[in-house]
């Protein structure tokens, strides 16, 4: 084995959006990293058994269970490991979950490689940032933030959260599927 292949980063991709997980891991690849990808925490549990990553991101919504179950199993095989938290709906209080758990830092999809490289790179937490704009937020943003908040509090339970936000089932679930504003 030569001296280069040994000096490879091995980073863990983790994504059930199959299409943007080749995507990923081929640019990736092509900046040098050994790339190891999984469709679920199942399946990234089993690589772990086998690889020991130097880097991972995780994409936080997953089929079946949260990307945020594979912090501390990959922490436990690699202390130093730099875990990075990929989400389409991005909010404060998953955030701070993310990082409280070990992640260094947190993007919102969609994220390119470059973002994703840089975001590895930097020790600086993305969650600060947000937290600094909090003050200025829309009230949407913080209806969303809040939805958030209670959800977490009730385990993602759609329907107990709608009991204790006093509103029907299906308008939170509207709520949901709809993308918080920025500001």
């Amino acid at each position: 084995m030569n001296e280069e292949a040994t000096d490879l980063q091995t980073c863990l991709v983790v994504d059930d959006d199959e299409v943007y997980l080749h995507v990923l891991s081929k640019a990736l690849l092509r900046r040098g990293l050994n790339v190891l990808s999984a469709t679920s925490v199942e399946h990234a549990k089993e690589i772990l058994e086998q690889s020991i990553p130097d880097l991972a991101v995780i994409d936080l919504k997953l089929e079946g269970q949260s990307g945020l179950h594979l912090i501390k199993p990959i922490l436990s095989k690699n202390e130093r490991c730099k875990i990075l938290m990929l989400t389409g709906y991005a909010s404060i209080t998953t955030a701070v979950d993310a990082i409280k758990l070990g992640a260094i830092n947190y993007l919102s999809k969609p994220a390119d490689a470059d973002q994703i490289m840089t975001a590895l790179r930097s020790e600086a937490s993305q969650v600060d940032a947000a937290a600094s704009h909090n003050a200025t937020m829309s009230v949407n943003r913080l209806e969303w933030e809040h939805i958030q908040r209670t959800l977490k509090e009730h385990d993602n339970n759609i329907s107990a959260a709608a009991r204790s936000l006093g509103m029907h089932r299906r308008t939170l679930q509207r709520k949901l599927q709809k993308r918080p504003k920025k500001q």
